[in-house]
């Protein structure tokens, strides 16, 4: 195939002349067909029943054929400018991945007055068989165009990874939902996902906010909230304060983010005599599903503690060994991590790991396996590990990340995020109950409901491991 394309007009065309193009099936080709045309016929998509005795092998929609032809019309007899009046096919047998597919026209009739041609089209198997046959009218070009062929993009189709999710989400069958205010969900994404987790059995949502946009929003999604409480307020600083005042009520078990500035649902809940405080330091636990990883990863503190001291970070490394526990999921590897993977005076986060592990060592931590400073690479890539000659129970399988601060936290779960587009679940913990802090800009799906599945758990399993840690 040469760097250019060009067109054979109505004049130069004579009956009888002839062109093809040749293409071998593959799966991702009837994926990216099932895709675009929205055929998820199991004959042509699934492959455990195309397997069956039934079909013997993977049967390919028969139109995957006929695009061929559109293909070999467009870009060789006649070329650029033809446009296609109209087709008759007959499929004639099945076409399996793995086959390859000669697709030949033949022009049988020229209309000089309307500039139409007619094509015989035959496609063949590799093993000459027809596969498809019929004919194609087509109006010809009478302008001679050549130009430069377009190098087509590689396409990958991007599979739904959400695995380790839907299993966290699965275990709720076990537990009563959490009894939750939602904070000003104001809005389609933040009302949107309080229902969609309540109709999970995640939680049993609170609705707390200006009633009347509430229901404006409901109107307009076709939400139906009738299986849910509405506390109305005049604002969202009177939601926020509301939902703090349920919680001393004993009325409900958990916060959970509206359309609200994450500052400002915030503030009354880490208010000194008010607020939701006990004697821990409160921070923010992302559960991150990254392809890429062998497992879920967790990353803290990338949304409250701004610049924390040791006492604070002991507070976060612990927040997030006790909510990991609480999933089950054995005893997690902790890397506490800076810019360097050596205790450097210079960089005070590499003394602050150094100190981190040593009172994990004397107990001050308890529950997981810490090891720091360690970069970001060698905790979680054996390799980078391995190259520093990093020596190290956690180095290249860490379960938890620990940042040196927020602007290093947020800035890396938001490249994860937006460059990656990897999904993170998230709560805050380590106060009187926990909140599930989304951000404003998550949907409906997965992410919000992975993040109520955590509160829940969180809540509904923390004695089982408390006591033992």
């Amino acid at each position: 195939m040469n760097g250019y394309i060009e067109n054979k007009t109505f004049d130069e065309i004579k009956i009888g002349d002839t062109a093809q193009v040749q293409h071998t099936l593959t799966q991702q080709d009837i994926q990216i067909f099932a895709v675009m045309s929205g055929d998820v016929n199991p004959a042509h998509v699934d492959e455990d029943y195309a397997k069956s005795d039934m079909f013997h092998k993977i049967i390919a929609h028969g139109m995957w054929g006929g695009s061929l032809v559109s293909t070999v019309l467009g870009t060789e007899l006649p070329g650029p400018g033809t446009i296609y009046l109209s087709q008759t096919f007959r499929f004639q047998k099945p076409v399996a991945v793995g086959d390859t597919i000669s697709a030949r026209v033949t022009v049988t009739e020229k209309d000089e007055e309307k500039k139409r041609l007619t094509l015989d089209c035959v496609c063949s198997n590799q093993h000459g068989e027809p596969i498809i046959v019929g004919v194609a009218e087509v109006l010809a070009p009478t302008k001679k165009v050549r130009r430069k062929r377009i190098k087509l993009p590689k396409l990958a189709l991007k599979e739904e990874r959400c695995s380790c999710y839907e299993q966290l989400i699965a275990l709720q069958e076990h537990y009563k939902p959490l009894k939750t205010a939602v904070v000003h969900p104001v809005d389609a994404n933040s009302l949107g996902g309080a229902i969609d987790a309540a109709q999970e059995g995640l939680i049993d949502p609170v609705l707390v906010g200006p009633e009347d946009k509430i229901r404006r929003v409901a109107d307009a999604e076709n939400f139906d909230l009738s299986p849910y409480k509405i506390i109305s307020t005049v604002h969202s600083h009177a939601a926020a304060d509301k939902a703090v005042e349920l919680v001393h009520q004993g009325s409900v078990e958990a916060i959970m983010k509206g359309k609200i500035h994450t500052q400002e649902l915030m503030k009354p809940i880490v208010a000194t005599a008010t607020g939701l405080r006990t004697g821990r330091r409160m921070s923010h636990v992302f559960m991150v599903d990254a392809p890429t990883y062998h497992k879920p990863l967790f990353l803290t503190d990338a949304a409250i503690n701004i610049r924390p001291n040791l006492a604070q970070k002991k507070d976060i490394v612990q927040n997030a060994i006790d909510l990991f526990l609480s999933l089950g999921m054995g005893e997690p590897k902790v890397a506490i991590v800076s810019a360097v993977e050596t205790v450097d005076e210079n960089i005070p986060s590499t003394l602050d790991a150094t100190a981190l592990c040593k009172m994990a060592e004397r107990d001050q931590i308890t529950g997981g396996v810490l090891d720091g400073p360690l970069a970001f690479d060698n905790a979680i890539s054996t390799e980078a590990a391995t190259a520093k000659d990093i020596k190290s129970p956690v180095a290249g399988d860490a379960d938890i990340i620990v940042v040196p601060d927020v602007e290093s936290g947020n800035m890396l779960y938001k490249q994860m995020s937006y460059l990656f587009e990897i999904e993170s679940a998230g709560i805050v913990v380590g106060g009187r109950v926990p909140v599930i802090l989304t951000s404003r800009a998550a949907g409906i799906g997965i992410t919000r409901k992975a993040s109520c599945a955590l509160a829940l758990l969180y809540v509904r399993r923390k004695n089982e491991f408390v006591s033992s840690t």
